[in-house]
């Protein structure tokens, strides 16, 4: 192989650059990209600045967007959790509200890998709270699973601050 060429994901050798270059997505695209995805990750730190990330179900406010204040809204739902003593994100949200959400795309074709990515404040809505339910209304219309059994937990509503994105390729 001369330095020109480099193996392809595909295998096969291709010259550097070939691919074109890569794009960083606009806020509109970011946001296009992540709502259409149909889980997240979730990245919260406490207060002692530990990270922690977990994957979420979540829906984007349409409404919110339009207004132009967009918002990523997301639940404990009845799946079972790993901890007893109450989630972690929960803790990290109250200690620091500043989080961020990961959507991305993954190919053995890394010219079609993307990700995006919502940055933002969070609060906790609890159950009977004003925003609760129309918060689990959002994830209901998105996601049949909760039609029969509808998140119960508290919700994350996330108040998109700033959106991002990278694409290999447009």
């Amino acid at each position: 192989m001369d330095d020109a060429s480099r193996p392809a994901p595909c295998g096969r050798l291709h010259p550097v650059g070939s691919y074109g270059g890569t794009v960083r997505l606009t806020d509109v695209e970011a946001r296009t990209r992540f709502t259409a995805a149909r889980v997240a990750r979730l990245a919260t730190a406490g207060g002692d600045g530990r990270p922690h990330i977990v994957p979420v179900t979540f829906a984007v406010n349409a409404g919110a967007v339009n207004a132009g204040a967009a918002s990523v809204v997301t639940a404990v739902d009845h799946k079972p959790k790993s901890t007893l003593g109450g989630l972690r994100r929960l803790r990290n949200i109250t200690e620091n509200p500043q989080v961020s959400l990961l959507v991305d795309a993954y190919d053995d074709d890394w010219s079609r890998l993307w990700w995006a990515r919502a940055d933002g404040e969070a609060r906790i809505v609890r159950a009977g709270e004003p925003g609760h339910a129309p918060a689990v209304e959002l994830l209901i219309a998105r996601y049949d699973q909760y039609q029969a059994a509808p998140p119960a937990g508290p919700a994350i509503i996330v108040t998109v601050a700033r959106w991002s994105g990278w694409a290999f390729s447009a």
